[in-house]
């Protein structure tokens, strides 16, 4: 890129790609580094394939940006080109004005921050993250091995992968089809199948759990395990499990995975592609290591690190991770704090060591969206808006929630992008309400801009309520109920749905905060058991009722038996706890209490009237040390 950007000092117009170089950059895409691209040299396109015909070796920036000019792409990503130059230009001058400051306490704040999180890292798991190779093209190759020696996508207006062969020329995802036909000209382009795909990956999953039953699935392509307690247990290396895992993936699969393995996610997933394809990289757990290891890593290469936070790391110096360490000071106050804190983590090597399943997060938004030719008659743009609402229904029935507030997304055919939304007066998630409530935000943007064109609308349902019972059983570590039937019936009217007072919904907020759900609000009309305090012992099983296995349940606090009923299991519960609570309290207050007047006030050293002589005293008597109730 500084090569492009370089200009002869005795031009005196600089050449329309030079002046052009960091629109270049960014027209290169955001898989840039992907793997396969290390191999190209994006200064040229080449191949070692002499059977295939090359164009001439044009820069492979030149070709993008030639084959683009014009377009409306083209014009949308030259604007917002300027809009980050001139917020470079901003940061560049606000920067030369700290640095005229007394910068001692962000240096300390800094210092303290690094501190803080060095005490955090955790350096004893095995993370393993996996990644298919070129996904979408090796399942297509299994039905169409002829093309295993020549350049082929998936995708047709957009590229979602290439093979190995197709990414020497340049190519790589995200990238237009006409584009990618102008560096590689005998590129096969394939349909997408979602069918195989899935399908494939299942297959994958299935061999994932056998090392890590609650690996993370990241995307249809790639997954974390933690494999710690796998290796304890069997006395092996982790390199060794992870070849082991790979092996049994192609055998059973024939689709070639890798691999990295590291101490933390964040490290992990950068070693994957260290070894592209099929191979596998392990970064040994010592901290020095890893600090030499992240010290000359390029900053894009760690994910969450893009193309305009790259450009503007390297506009204040910063191209590699070491360099964040001498920038320290002027982090917080250029990028925000967030920012800054995940700069100092990619510094330090840091990441979370926490693998859970996808589905036990708790999601803020469940959305699709589609991209397609200009469309601007007004009953085609009302067919597609309800055929996303439908495909937004059995995403939030997969997700098993519903949402608060509705958002419509569109792209206009000048690469536009426009967003609206609304707070339903109920949790939606059937497609009628969705099309229903997201009609009236089409309409308003048809009458904001006339004749109205989209390539791109999406719907988005967010601040989203549970619509699946929780497991009251798990959550004290007992076996799940036997049950005939689903608690949610997923076909049918909005009625064969659990149905939740609107009061009680569970929301989560748009920042991930969540109220707690009271386990009591699930239970039937009658409350008046709710009513019952901490004094009230909870009544014993009926005598006269045959015991088993399947009908009575353990009380995690009290071991008493209890009616195989979630309704009176979770009101018994609540019940013991509270019970618990003011025991405890009261023994608090007990031991607390000053012995023989000690520490009195000045009102309790005072004689009493001698008419209260004779009353009862209601103080809590200290020797009193332990209380039982029931």
């Amino acid at each position: 890129m500084a090569s492009e950007g370089q200009q002869d000092g005795n031009s005196a117009v600089a050449p329309e790609g030079i002046a052009h170089a960091s629109l270049k950059y960014s027209l290169l895409g955001p898989s840039l580094t992907k793997a396969g691209q290390e191999s190209v040299d994006q200064s040229k396109a080449c191949s070692s394939n002499a059977n295939l015909t090359l164009p001439l070796p044009h820069q492979v920036s030149d070709v993008i940006y030639s084959a683009s000019k014009g377009s409306k792409y083209f014009t949308r990503e030259e604007a917002k080109d300027k809009v980050l130059t001139a917020k470079i230009e901003q940061m560049l001058a606000k920067k030369s004005d700290i640095e005229t400051l007394d910068l001692s306490h962000d240096l300390w704040a800094a210092d303290s921050c690094i501190s803080q999180l060095e005490i955090e890292r955790d350096l004893t798991q095995h993370i393993v993250h996996i990644d298919c190779d070129a996904f979408y093209a090796a399942v297509e190759l299994l039905d169409r091995p002829e093309l295993e020696n020549l350049p082929f996508a998936v995708g047709g207006g957009v590229l979602t992968t290439c093979n190995y062969v197709a990414r020497r020329f340049g190519c790589r995802s995200g990238m237009a089809g006409f584009v990618a036909k102008k560096l590689c000209p005998e590129l096969v382009l394939l349909p997408l199948n979602f069918d195989k795909y899935n399908a494939k990956a299942a297959e994958v999953r299935d061999i994932l759990s056998n090392y890590d039953a609650r690996f993370e699935s990241t995307s249809i392509d790639e997954a974390f395990l933690n494999i710690t307690e796998y290796c304890m247990s069997r006395g092996t290396d982790p390199a060794n499990v992870v070849d082991q895992m790979r092996k049994e993936i192609y055998e059973k699969t024939h689709i070639t995975v890798s691999a990295g393995i590291a101490a933390n996610t964040r490290l992990a997933k950068i070693c994957s592609n260290m070894n592209k394809p099929n191979g596998q990289f392990v970064l040994p757990r010592n901290r020095t290591t890893i600090m030499a290891f992240m010290h000359d890593l390029p900053c894009r290469k760690v994910n969450g690190v893009g193309r305009v936070l790259e450009r503007e790391l390297a506009s204040v110096g910063i191209k590699t991770c070491g360099d964040i360490y001498p920038q320290r000071q002027y982090l917080n106050r250029l990028f925000g704090e967030k920012t800054s804190e995940l700069l100092l983590c990619c510094y330090l090597g840091l990441g979370r060591t926490s693998i859970q399943p996808a589905e036990e997060y708790d999601r803020k938004s469940v959305g699709t969206e589609s991209t397609f030719r200009d469309m601007g008659d007004p009953t085609e743009l009302r067919d597609k808006l309800r055929s996303t609402a439908d495909e937004l229904e059995k995403d939030m029935r997969r997700a098993e929630c519903k949402g608060r507030t509705l958002c419509l997304k569109v792209k206009l055919h000048t690469y536009e992008v426009l967003t609206r939304q609304v707070v339903t007066p109920k949790a939606v998630y059937l497609a009628e309400d969705l099309y229903r409530y997201s009609l009236p935000m089409l309409a308003r943007l048809e009458q904001e801009f006339p004749c109205l064109k989209l390539r791109l609308m999406g719907l988005r349902c967010t601040h989203l309520v549970r619509a699946k019972k929780p497991d009251t059983r798990a959550f004290f570590g007992l076996k799940p109920e036997k049950q005939d039937k689903p608690r949610i019936q997923r076909t049918g009217t909005e009625e064969e749905w659990e149905q939740w007072p609107e009061n009680d919904l569970d929301i989560y907020s748009g920042v991930g905060r969540e109220r707690a759900t009271d386990s009591r609000r699930q239970g039937s009309d009658d409350d008046d058991s709710f009513h019952r305090r901490g004094n009230e012992t909870p009544p014993d099983p009926e005598k006269d009722r045959p015991v088993s296995a399947e009908e009575w349940w353990d009380c995690p606090i009290c071991a008493r038996p209890q009616p195989a009923d979630e309704r009176v299991f979770n009101e018994h519960i609540d019940l013991c706890l509270s019970r618990r609570v003011i025991r405890d309290t009261v023994q608090q207050n007990a031991v607390a209490q000053p012995p023989n007047g000690r520490g009195a006030t000045p009102e309790s050293k005072k004689p009493k009237d001698k008419k209260r002589r004779g009353r009862q005293s209601t103080m809590v008597d200290p020797k009193q040390k332990r209380l039982c109730f029931g």
